[in-house]
């Protein structure tokens, strides 16, 4: 005994081969949060976020509070300028009457306290007369300013950062600028000259102004005319800071901040749900089929989800049945080559053992028999390769071949023609009954419905007496499964054994007539028959005929196809 010792080259670096692709892992490993659950999460996310940053904006909200807060200034600019205009006084009967600015200041500090605004009275010729800021003293001026609250913590960081927002985008260079605002500085000594809306008040028209204090806050002025009988003398400017405003804004958006906290934890957690439902079972299905590919096992499980009851489950349900249609194929391709195997080795065992008697036999006659069985198993061995060569492009051909309607009652009539006209005497004859129906379209491939036929007529030739009948019978039926026409070849034979019923459409099986020449058949048209017709949504299926005694009187083939 000899040992092979001869090892293969290596492979150059970077040969990649074919065992290699084979192996290759094709389902990466995934980290904690795989591709589409980061997917997932960042769209649902940034949905929110943008909806947030939306309602956050407040342009509308804003310019609609300003508007408000300004007109109702106004209205205190008013009540203020009637106040004062009652209040002007003359000096003497000749003079015209005008506001004293001692006077003037005491009333206008009453009036501005309780509203919470800071008051200034300017004469007609625009110098200052009284501002309510400013307190009595002696031999000085004293000016009174509100201190800003001190904010601290989270709700002061908060705030700022909604300051600078402002800032950025409703300042007056802002691209979401919801009113003109106007930048403003105190001035040291203020005339009516510092102050457009004064002018206009002092010409006899109310205004309005927005200013911005450089800090990010707004200040809301109003100036309206102070008149006496419509005589214009003096403008009472009313002005107060918009931090009201801006504090309005602040609370809203810090209660929309606190539900979108809530929101963005419950999306979140929604999210990393849906992808779960999602993204585990795909990536189970995959690790499922990379098994299936690497170890060829067919005890693999795969997951079953199909109790989900959506897509995945359904993806779940497909992805068992076409393992198990793969396992059951790769069966069929398995038994089929073992069947064969087994019918091809039988002509040649036959085959080799004539051979090899014909080499030492010199009888003449006995040599003519023996290449009499040379021939026919021969011939056997050509017909399995014939019919194995059918059945192994069978399933290739049904798929690509394109289907068309077929008059299956013109067709058996066709056949029946061909079949009484060729057969000559010795043989059973052929009737085609079709029902009262005159439409018997399927759709089918008109040739191998045309070899289904064939195969089952001579069948029943076979088993049929020489002066029998074969009859065709083709109806219609509109049954549970839809509408159907049912061809059923009826012959007069010995019938099928009731143990036989299914067997006979196996492949290689053979049960012949007494005194039929054996090989003659392979054993596969019923097999390739019952292959055909379940490929266009039918059934095959054989029974017995009994008698009126109850007795066997033939056997009957019933093919069922869908109409077109």
């Amino acid at each position: 005994m000899t040992e092979n010792t001869d090892t293969p080259d290596p492979q150059p670096p970077g040969h990649n081969t074919a065992h290699d692709a084979a192996t290759e892992p094709l389902v990466r490993k995934r980290g904690l949060m795989s591709p589409l659950t980061r997917r997932i999460l960042a769209l649902n996310v940034l949905a929110l976020a943008i909806l947030v940053g939306g309602l956050l904006y407040f342009g509308e909200y804003r310019k609609s509070l300003v508007e408000t807060k300004l007109a109702a200034l106004q209205t205190q600019g008013e009540v203020f300028a009637a106040a004062l205009g009652e209040g002007a006084v003359a000096t003497g009967p000749a003079d015209r009457p005008h506001l004293l600015p001692s006077l003037a200041g005491q009333m206008m500090r009453r009036l501005a306290e309780p509203a919470g605004v800071h008051a200034r009275l300017f004469g007609v010729e625009g110098a200052l007369l009284a501002d309510s800021l400013t307190l009595p003293g002696a031999g000085r001026t004293v000016y009174r300013r509100d201190l800003p609250e001190d904010g601290s913590g989270f709700q002061s960081w908060l705030n700022g950062i909604f300051d600078r927002i402002d800032g950025l985008f409703f300042s007056t260079n802002g691209p979401f600028s919801a009113t003109e605002e106007v930048p403003y500085s105190e001035p040291e000594i203020p005339g009516a000259i510092d102050f457009d809306e004064v002018m206009s008040a002092l010409e006899g028209e109310s205004a309005r102004a927005l200013r911005s204090d450089g800090e990010g806050g707004i200040i809301l002025s109003v100036a309206v005319p102070v008149q006496y009988y419509k005589e214009v003398m003096g403008a009472i400017l009313l002005s107060r800071d918009g931090g009201d405003i801006l504090a309005t804004l602040r609370s809203v958006r810090f209660d929309i901040l606190k539900i979108f906290a809530v929101t963005l934890a419950v999306t979140v957690l929604l999210s990393l749900y849906l992808a779960g439902t999602i993204a585990r079972p795909i990536h189970n299905l995959a690790e499922a089929a990379e098994r299936v590919r690497r170890h060829h096992d067919r005890h693999v499980e795969i997951p079953d989800f199909t109790a989900q009851g959506d897509e995945i489950g359904d993806l779940s349900g497909a992805f068992r049945d076409m393992t198990a249609a793969l396992w059951q194929r790769m069966d069929a391709i398995e038994s089929f080559a073992a069947d064969v195997a087994h019918e091809i080795k039988n002509p040649l065992t036959s085959l080799r053992s004539a051979v090899e008697t014909a080499a030492g036999v010199t009888d003449p006659e006995k040599q003519r028999k023996l290449l009499a069985v040379v021939l026919d198993d021969v011939q056997r061995i050509d017909r399995l390769i014939s019919d194995i060569s059918d059945a192994s492009r069978l399933d290739a051909e049904l798929s690509r071949a394109t289907r068309a309607p077929v008059d299956v009652a013109g067709l058996l009539a066709t056949l029946g023609d061909i079949h009484n006209t060729t057969s000559g005497g010795g043989k059973p004859a052929l009737t085609v009954a079709a029902g009262a129906e005159t439409d018997f379209h399927a759709s089918a491939i008109e040739g191998r419905l045309v070899q289904v036929f064939r195969n089952l007529i001579a069948n029943a030739v076979s088993f049929s007496p020489p002066s029998g009948t074969i009859t065709c019978r083709v109806t219609r039926e509109n049954g549970e499964d839809g509408d159907c026409v049912i061809v059923a070849i009826e012959d007069e034979g010995p019938g099928i054994p009731e143990n036989k019923r299914e067997t006979i459409f196996e492949r290689f099986y053979t049960e012949r007539p007494e005194g039929e020449k054996f090989g003659l058949h392979s054993g596969l048209g019923l097999s390739i028959s019952r292959q055909i017709v379940e490929a266009h949504g039918g059934t095959l299926y054989a029974e017995n005929l009994t008698a009126k005694d109850g007795g066997v009187c033939g056997a009957r083939f019933t093919v069922r196809l869908p109409r077109e």
